[in-house]
């Protein structure tokens, strides 16, 4: 499909349009593209700072690794125009660990986390995402909002009580204004509305000053002070590879939803191993790491029209300017004011459809159940990861349960070549799940001498069929009666001539 744009008298096809170089020779389109990547790079400025307080880290390691995430993933992603940069659930995964053992083995972990995502990109983990249904993805994102809420929820206890009108007049803000205009980003405008009520009344509550330094240079080379030892491995390698997990999950979900909106697809293997590249290049300049944006991303390509890499490149290399220049001004900023953008992410994060009384009485309640699975799992251990693993397992569990009841067995009994024979068809799929009943649905004491068993409608798929049959064989012969097995399909009945009879231990 062709797409004219603005301006430009041809027409580009989607795939054009992600061009850099056709990009740079279109003034207007390079345009777009500067704009869009200033625009992200604001939005992208309370964000960090935000999630860098959610990790436990001084601002500058969020805003550090907002923009080596974004400039290295430019060059390596595998989709483009997408954003990576510090994210709330890098963030919620990794905070227990500078809580517990400081900051060089949080980007012990964060170097780690890299190594492990190239590893599993390169193995080809990304093609594993079809396996995810649908509604562990629903239960992902709603448990990210959730834990997001609660993770503002201590910046609002034993402060000033001057900290929640501003919280109010920022959600106010963040809320109301994208119905009057879009031109300016939301959260920006409350922050620069909050922080000129701050300092020009003179008021004392919490700042971003107050959590740590900013960066007044660019970043260094930063190596993490930890033994190299098998102990720090123990230390750092389940959040490193949990991190690993949620940010290929959340980076692959968000590039498959730019390839629904651009209308292109993406090499989803290069996006899993070049996350895993930006985060070590992250970690070895002391960044907290990340993953792709989801509400980032669609500012760039929804709302801006952003295509190619450049919009990311330049979202990174625009926010260093704008907090190495402004730092001291970025420093001024009320905690409110981040307050308000978080409880507003989170509230955009939230699939409020999936929890509408409509939806959920539409939902098979399976898809309700594996959806609510992922959110508890994630909430009550933190751990997004974990969270998702527990609705995977759900799901897998009632898909099992679900297919294992569409197996019948249908029994006649009538003459076949004059002796009398009882002739059971069976229907289905036949795995571990449903084979364990196949066994109780035959008649073994009453069934005449001559038994067949019809398998034209079925497929045997695990050794737990052949050890079925073979156990329904055995008994009809223990029984006296001769059992026959017939219209099994080719893939069966090479499986059955390889495993049958050699599963028992007797």
């Amino acid at each position: 499909m062709a797409v004219k744009t603005a301006g430009d008298a041809p027409a580009f096809t989607p795939e054009q349009l992600q061009s850099v170089r056709g990009t740079l020779m279109s003034p207007r389109r390079l345009k777009t593209e500067v704009l869009a990547g200033l625009v992200v790079a604001l939005a992208l400025i309370p964000e960090a700072i935000a999630f860098s307080i959610i990790a436990g880290v001084d601002p500058r390691i969020g805003l550090f690794a907002s923009f080596t995430m974004a400039v290295t993933i430019a060059f390596v992603g595998g989709r483009p125009a997408m954003i990576s940069a510090a994210t709330g659930a890098i963030a919620l995964v990794i905070a227990p660990l500078v809580n517990s053992h400081g900051v060089d083995y949080f980007v012990a972990a964060v170097i780690l986390a890299g190594v492990f995502q190239i590893v599993l990109g390169l193995s080809g983990v990304a093609k594993l995402m079809r396996f995810i249904p649908r509604s562990v993805m629903v239960g992902f994102v709603n448990a990210l909002a959730i834990l997001i809420f609660m993770s503002q929820v201590p910046e609002l206890l034993g402060v000033p009580w001057l900290v929640y009108p501003l919280v109010v007049l920022g959600l106010v803000i963040v809320f109301g204004l994208p119905k009057l205009t879009k031109a300016v980003p939301a959260p920006l405008v409350a922050i620069v509305v909050l922080t000129l009520i701050t300092v020009l009344a003179a008021v004392v509550v919490p700042t971003v000053g107050d959590k740590g330094e900013l960066p007044d240079s660019l970043p260094t080379l930063f190596i993490p002070n930890v033994p190299f030892s098998l102990e720090t491995l123990q230390i750092i390698f389940p959040f490193a590879l949990a991190m690993a997990f949620v940010g290929l999950l959340e980076s692959l979900m968000t590039a498959k939803l730019v390839d629904d909106v651009t209308d292109t697809r993406s090499h989803k293997t290069r996006e899993a191993w070049g996350q895993g590249v930006a985060n070590v290049v992250t970690g070895f300049f002391g960044g907290m790491g990340g993953c792709a944006m989801i509400g980032q991303t669609m500012i760039n390509v929804k709302a801006s029209g952003a295509r190619t890499r450049i919009s990311t490149f330049l979202a990174g290399v625009f926010l260093l300017i704008l907090v190495v220049v402004l730092g001291d001004i970025v420093s001024l900023i009320p905690m409110a004011a981040l307050v308000a953008v978080m409880i507003f992410v989170s509230w955009a994060t939230f699939d409020w459809h999936s929890i509408h009384p409509r939806t959920l009485k539409m939902m098979p309640k399976s898809e309700t159940l594996v959806m609510v699975a992922t959110v508890i799992g994630t909430v009550t251990t933190h751990n997004l990861a974990i969270g998702v693993g527990v609705g995977v397992l759900v799901a897998m569990v009632l898909f099992a349960r679900r297919v294992a009841h569409f197996v019948t067995v249908e029994r006649s009994v009538g003459t076949v070549g004059g002796h009398e024979t009882a002739t059971y068809v069976v229907d289905g799929e036949l795995f571990f799940a449903s084979s364990n009943d196949l066994y109780t649905q035959f008649e073994y004491a009453l069934d005449p001498e001559h038994v067949v068993i019809d398998m034209h409608a079925s497929h045997l798929w695990d050794a737990s069929t052949i050890a079925a049959l073979d156990a329904i064989t055995e008994k009809y012969h223990h029984h006296g009666k001769d059992v026959q097995i017939v219209g099994l399909n080719d893939a069966s009945t090479l499986m059955r001539e390889r495993l049958g009879g050699k599963l028992s231990g007797h």
